[in-house]
């Protein structure tokens, strides 16, 4: 049989391309490696899925990509995060938006998001043929004749790539769809996990895994200059830190890292200024005056982090407050203010939760999603290069992707648009 399309990777992009373009009326073949579709999707935002960004400003949107977000305003135009929430909500899911405008469904299930779409794709019959590999896509001048893989050979008049990045290679994104793309005559930009946990050097730090920091700020330095700097939400693993602020700060400490040590430093008291917050620390010891020291910090920070503040400040813990002196409390505010740790390294692709870098997006139609090399091949999703910063944009980019690159299929004059 000879499909309209077949489509190369069951994740957000690859999902909602082959599915647009079975509305169409077109037959559509929709090949996964893996046991079931939406493995990655089933880890998105801690297992709850961030399916998209609540932004108003579609100019604000894009540049949280950077330089090559311009390339998504087609997408987005097209297929917009309001587009995305009533596709979601036509599906029988319900969505919330909660800190930072991230949108969830209201099940708080990933599962409940790969589940509507797999009735999607059952809905518009998409054939999908989960645990197959391809192993090889065959071209013939400027057009792909058909796909390998290890069950037969597959043919259709047009493809589209959706096999995302390196990111979580467990998952199955163990980048061969960029081989592939090379193989194809494709440049790829430098490969790069991007939104990933950092390790330190500080030992101790296991002593704090698990505590979530709330509006907190934190900034990277290096060589004693300010880098960068994010306020919200962070957490600590048992090997160094993760959360919102570190993973989006991760890309450019890894930036950082090649030119020598980054230090990373925690403002657990953004709100209270070196003054403010002494004023503070006086009130409390005040009223724990006969109190231990280590008996009186519970109303200033999380019960988890104690111990370490108390070891690092090098005050006797048995000390009473009332006779801690000017200094010691000096120290403490300092520490408070000024939380350092000695960043070793990132967790790299094996927790990254995107991939910088990816096909080179100059040798794609942004208007189709349509490879300029290759006249019937099509890509979506987290194989271009482009990535954004934590909660649900990501997302809203693969869905938009794919959303175009199945529409554009669809239409019969496609292959005349470039």
């Amino acid at each position: 049989m000879i499909y309209d399309l077949i489509v190369i990777g069951a994740g957000p992009a690859g999902i909602m391309s082959a599915g647009k373009a079975s509305e169409s009326g077109l037959s559509v073949l929709l090949i996964e490696k893996n046991p079931k579709i939406g493995a990655k999707l089933l880890l998105t935002g801690k297992g709850r899925c961030n399916i998209t960004h609540q932004e108003d400003d579609l100019k604000n949107f894009i540049n949280q990509f950077g330089k090559n977000g311009k390339f998504l305003y087609k997408a987005l135009n097209i297929f917009s995060i309001q587009d995305t929430l009533d596709f979601f909500h036509n599906l029988g899911i319900e969505t919330k938006v909660e800190r930072g405008n991230r949108v969830f469904p209201t099940t708080d299930s990933a599962l409940s998001i790969v589940q509507a779409l797999g009735k999607y794709l059952v809905k518009n019959k998409v054939k999908v043929l989960t645990n197959t590999k391809v192993t090889e896509i065959i071209r013939e001048d400027n057009k792909i004749i058909k796909v390998k893989t290890r069950q037969g050979d597959y043919v259709a008049k047009k493809y589209i790539l959706t096999t995302g990045g390196r990111s979580y290679p467990e998952t199955g994104s163990t980048g061969e769809g960029f081989e592939f793309a090379r193989q194809l005559g494709h440049n790829v930009i430098n490969l790069k996990p991007a939104l990933t946990p950092v390790l330190v050097k500080e030992s101790w730090i296991k002593d704090l895994q698990g505590l979530n920091l709330e509006n907190v700020n934190i900034s990277i330095y290096q060589n004693n200059k300010k880098q960068d700097e994010r306020f919200g939400e962070a957490l600590f693993t048992h090997e160094g830190m993760s959360g919102p602020i570190i993973l989006d700060m991760s890309k450019k400490i890894g930036e950082l890292l090649k030119n020598g040590q980054v230090t990373l430093q925690i403002d657990f008291k953004p709100a209270l200024d070196f003054l403010k917050l002494d004023l503070r620390i006086q009130r409390d010891f005040k009223e724990f005056s006969n109190k231990e020291f280590k008996n009186s910090l519970h109303k200033l920070l999380p019960q988890k982090l104690i111990p370490v503040i108390i070891k690092l400040s090098n005050i006797n813990p048995d000390k009473k407050v009332n006779l801690i002196t000017k200094e010691e409390r000096k120290t403490l505010r300092n520490l408070l203010k000024e939380f350092k740790l000695e960043i070793q390294g990132l967790t790299g692709f094996k927790k990254a939760i995107v991939t910088s870098g990816g096909i080179d997006l100059k040798e794609i139609d942004p208007k189709t999603m349509r490879s300029k090399i290759i006249d019937n091949l099509y890509f979506a999703g987290e194989i271009l290069d482009l990535d954004g910063p934590t909660g649900g944009y990501n997302l809203q980019a693969c869905w938009s992707t794919g959303y175009l690159a199945g529409e554009s299929v669809s239409d019969r004059n496609a292959l005349n648009t470039i």
